[in-house]
């Protein structure tokens, strides 16, 4: 029996499933101790916001769980689906805009109706996992760049400009508004730029981005004023609007194609009416109540400032999500981590090896606009005294750090 296995104190999901407890708030629960949480993507703070919980009991006891049955194009298709499509669009951009009934399998479908054997695709090497799994699905070329390294990227948009004219088919680029793990943006300004040069299609994963990023939170095209050049705009209700559903938008002959081509759309339920109903009030607390976005962004900037007045890297962040770039073994980053959440009552997400280089630890956090700014003085506290323990090697010799055979 391995070292967590069943009789190990620290089985039962501490660390790869561990169990919050309690509302959604920066403290919550976690094997029967409060914890400072900083690992929810409730970025503005929807999840339990008073007019979200009506709403959503409203929808709920007015249409129940089931409403409205069926696919869209057979009996699920609703006034208040096509509203809520309607806003989307407006929000960010776009013509037109469809919903979908999750984010994960959304744009895994969305990438598979758009593309055809004789189609090439040019992708950032860090896009998200639902990308890498919708393009193992894809029968024709790709063609993966560094991230944002956008001279790579011109070099392999050469090579997919070459491949297409002997096919006949054509070329999508993929990548992220704001990439999860490292919290930086995709280059989306760079890219649009190649359109000068190059003739693709451009696909904008901004799960991360919307609600978030820009002047209005429309997203990172609008952060980075390139909206009309950005084709096709995806986006999950999973972050910023703290729901389920998702949402593709973009030219209206696109969307229209979409419609009837998405085979997870086609042969699956319509979105409940009470995730409609509650994702429309979200939408519009989140256009109507800046104040959300203005708090958030004013906790990640004391975080960030924390952080680096206190000697740690954040690397190439310039989104509310917040990587702490550490060094240090795969055990060392287990009895860190316990040692966060056991002796600080600080629960973030860790990050190592193989999702990083050996070597590297990333302690990963979410800042939200609920967060007060006692939360960030109290977790640089705690992480100034735990590099002090990294660095002086005490995580070392830890039981845990035993226990992972370092």
């Amino acid at each position: 029996m391995g070292p967590l296995g069943k009789h190990s104190k620290y089985s039962d999901g501490y660390f790869m499933f561990p169990k919050l407890e309690g509302e959604i708030a920066p403290r919550m629960m976690f094997q029967g101790k409060e914890v400072l949480t900083w690992s929810l993507n409730n970025y503005l703070g929807l999840a339990n916001h008073p007019e979200v919980r009506k709403a959503d009991a409203d929808a709920a006891a007015k249409w129940g769980a089931a409403y409205p049955m069926g696919a869209r194009m057979m009996s699920g298709q609703t006034n208040l689906h096509e509203k809520l499509e309607d806003e989307l669009a407006k929000f960010v951009g776009k013509e037109k805009a469809y919903l979908l009934n999750y984010g994960y399998q959304g744009i895994m479908s969305v990438i598979d109706a758009l593309l055809d054997r004789k189609d090439v695709v040019v992708y950032d090497s860090e896009c998200h996992a639902c990308i890498i799994d919708a393009l193992r699905m894809h029968m024709g070329k790709r063609y993966v760049f560094p991230h944002n390294d956008i001279d790579n990227c011109e070099k392999q948009l050469e090579r997919a400009t070459k491949l297409a004219a002997e096919t006949g088919g054509g070329i999508l680029l993929i990548t992220e508004g704001v990439f999860g793990m490292t919290g930086d943006q995709g280059k989306l300004k760079e890219i649009c730029a190649l359109k000068n040069k190059f003739d693709f299609r451009l696909l904008v994963d901004d799960a991360h981005g919307f609600g978030t990023m820009g002047k209005t939170g429309a997203g990172t095209h609008e952060e980075q004023g390139v909206i009309d050049e950005v084709d096709l705009y995806f986006s999950t209700f999973a972050k910023s609007m703290a729901s389920i559903g998702a949402f593709i938008a973009g030219n209206e002959k696109v969307i229209h194609y979409l419609r009837f081509n998405m085979r997870s759309q086609i042969f699956a339920k319509s979105l409940p009416m009470l995730l409609v109903e509650g994702a429309l009030k979200r939408l519009e607390l989140l256009q109507t109540k800046p104040e959300l976005k203005d708090n958030l962004w004013k906790i990640v900037n004391a975080l960030r400032d924390g952080l680096h007045n206190n000697g740690f890297s954040t690397g190439k962040s310039n989104s509310p999500v917040t990587p702490v770039v550490l060094n240090g073994t795969v055990g060392e980053a287990a009895a860190l981590s316990h040692d966060l959440r056991e002796n600080y009552g600080i629960f973030c997400s860790v990050v190592i090896y193989p999702v990083v280089p050996k070597g590297m630890i990333i302690l990963r956090l979410i800042p939200t606009s609920v967060h007060t700014l006692s939360d960030v003085e109290e977790t640089v506290k705690a992480f100034a005294e735990i590099k002090e323990k990294l660095t002086s090697g005490i995580y070392k010799n830890s039981e845990l750090a035993i226990s992972f055979g370092e």
